[in-house]
């Protein structure tokens, strides 16, 4: 007889599942247990929340789902950022809880609640682990985790079921869903010819084209119709960001808004590949006329934030396969140049400037960056000029909370993709205020002794926000704060530290960063209202 954790920890490694994050408690020691047994490493964080961010790390390295094991109560509830932040960003997260047995639970009151129903507003299920059931529940759990699509799923494991023996028969394979694709008919037949005879088509990807790598497809596509690609910021590098035909990732700037609204009106076929829009602010809404539009997504269209003439929900790169197989450009589109004018005009505007602050910051860093560098933004003023400057080469090459954008995110995703991935360059890139939400992770990274490169744009200001206030002529409160001693911070916890104030310096520094065998913490003072104007 094999018991209930031993079975969970084999499904969960053979999933492709290496690594997992958390905080001890004494009901979750046994499942700890397992996965170590089973060769999935656990890695202790100083807070669920950023176990939880960690976990999508590792799954943005490899594949995988990530793990983020939690004790009972406490430990739950510290991870629901991270856990809603996988909901909305689509990451498939298994979040494995110990709970008090049912029938305990109703004469015991201690730390006592109803977990599964807490989870199940921010889960796409809620699992419990009951007498012979521990193998279906974990197969129904990783293929609900892994389908379209991806997010977090709970499992909760009552104290006494952890050990219990389970039927050494009951190993649950849940099969891979099939590709999706349009079927052949008048509808798929018109789009086509829709697209054949276009004069200005644009291509728009996001998410969707990510889950089913869809980027050589996309590249093809684009070069044969002459197209040029906008994608959502989440789908950044699905083609390479110096390709001529590549506008970059858009939908929180409103001044790179200025130059691809404009163009999008313009375009006379519009097609969407895994275009989801919960990446996109209010200037997203209902951004072309609907007739225009193909749509080939992962889910259907139900959110209301755009139309389309013809939309399927399916397999995103076989959907384009079907959609161009054989096709051909009546002509050669965009023969007045206005994709060529907005790239131009789009690279000016979010250029390096002449004197210090982000824009220099950022530039410098890229130079001094390897091209496979991996890049984690935590969310603020930083994260939006990073998006719109940084050039990425290939999918995912810059990590961030796209449809939450919560903070305190950067550094612990780096911590798991840099563990996942040891031989790729990580750049962890954040606000003053975001590392001093997270500093505890510094600790983490000390112990794992993992040569990450940590860029925090220090202007004592939460940025964004004070921006805001400021446009709002509010008086300012509630915005600044005092300074904190970064390089004394990276030094007491094992790595090194350095005060950055030139363009020439941050460029040394960071390719210092990148050959050393711990962490740099890269401390670059701007000045306050140093974004204004930068997007």
């Amino acid at each position: 007889m094999t018991t209930t954790v031993e079975i969970i920890a084999d499904a969960l490694y053979q999933s492709g599942c290496r690594f997992a994050f958390g905080i001890p408690g004494g009901e979750v020691l046994s499942m700890m247990a397992a996965l170590q047994n089973s060769g999935i490493e656990f890695n202790l964080c100083k807070h669920e929340n950023a176990g939880g961010f960690m976990a999508e790390g590792t799954h943005h390295a490899t594949g995988a789902p990530g793990i983020l094991l939690s004790t009972i109560g406490p430990g739950l509830v510290n991870a629901v950022n991270t856990v809603v932040n996988a909901w909305q960003d689509q990451v498939p997260l298994l979040v494995i809880s110990s709970c008090i047995d049912h029938g305990e639970a109703e004469i015991y009151t201690h730390q006592v609640f109803d977990q599964q129903q807490l989870m199940r507003t921010v889960t796409k299920g809620s699992f419990v682990i009951t007498e012979k059931s521990a193998a279906v529940v974990i197969g129904k759990a990783i293929a609900l985790a892994k389908s379209d699509p991806p997010g977090p799923v709970h499992i909760d494991i009552p104290v006494s079921a952890a050990d219990s023996p389970q039927p050494d028969s009951a190993r649950f394979i849940t099969p891979a869903p099939g590709a999706m694709v349009p079927a052949e008919g008048d509808e798929l037949s018109a789009a086509r010819e829709q697209l054949a005879h276009a004069k200005r088509p644009i291509m728009v990807a996001g998410i969707g084209a990510m889950h089913h790598n869809a980027q050589d497809v996309i590249r093809a596509v684009c070069e044969k119709f002459n197209m040029p690609l906008i994608t959502t910021y989440k789908a950044k590098g699905i083609m390479d960001e110096n390709h001529r035909l590549s506008l970059g990732g858009h939908g929180l700037s409103p001044k790179s808004d200025k130059v691809i609204l404009p163009l999008l009106d313009q375009a006379d076929c519009i097609v969407l590949a895994g275009y989801d829009p919960i990446e996109m602010r209010a200037g997203w809404f209902d951004p072309w006329e609907a007739k225009k539009a193909i749509e080939l997504c992962h889910i259907p269209n139900q959110h209301g934030m755009h139309g389309a003439g013809v939309s399927y929900s399916g397999n995103v790169r076989e959907s384009l396969l079907a959609l161009t197989r054989d096709l051909q450009p009546a002509s050669k589109p965009w023969q007045g140049g206005e994709f060529a004018a907005a790239r131009a005009q789009l690279e000016a505007m979010f250029a390096d400037r002449n004197t210090w602050g982000p824009h220099q910051a950022i530039a410098a860093a890229q130079r001094a960056s390897p091209a496979n560098t991996v890049v984690t933004a935590d969310s603020g003023a930083h994260r939006i000029l990073l998006s719109q400057m940084w050039k990425c080469h290939s999918p995912r090459g810059l990590i961030q909370s796209t449809a939450l954008c919560t903070m305190g995110i950067s550094l612990p995703m780096a911590i798991g993709h840099r563990l996942a991935a040891p031989d790729q360059p990580v750049l962890s890139v954040m606000g003053d205020a975001g590392l001093e939400m997270v500093m505890g992770e510094l600790a983490t990274l000390r112990d794992l002794k993992l040569p990450i490169a940590i860029m925090v744009l220090v202007d004592q200001s939460l940025a964004l926000i004070e921006l805001k206030q400021r446009r709002s002529q509010f008086t300012n409160l509630g915005v600044d704060f005092g300074a904190t001693n970064f390089t004394a911070l990276a030094k007491a916890l094992g790595g090194v530290g350095r005060d950055i104030h030139d363009a020439e310096t941050m460029e040394r520094e960071v390719k210092a960063a990148y050959s050393r065998d711990r962490f740099t913490l890269l401390a670059c003072h701007i000045e306050k209202r140093a974004y204004d104007d930068a997007f």
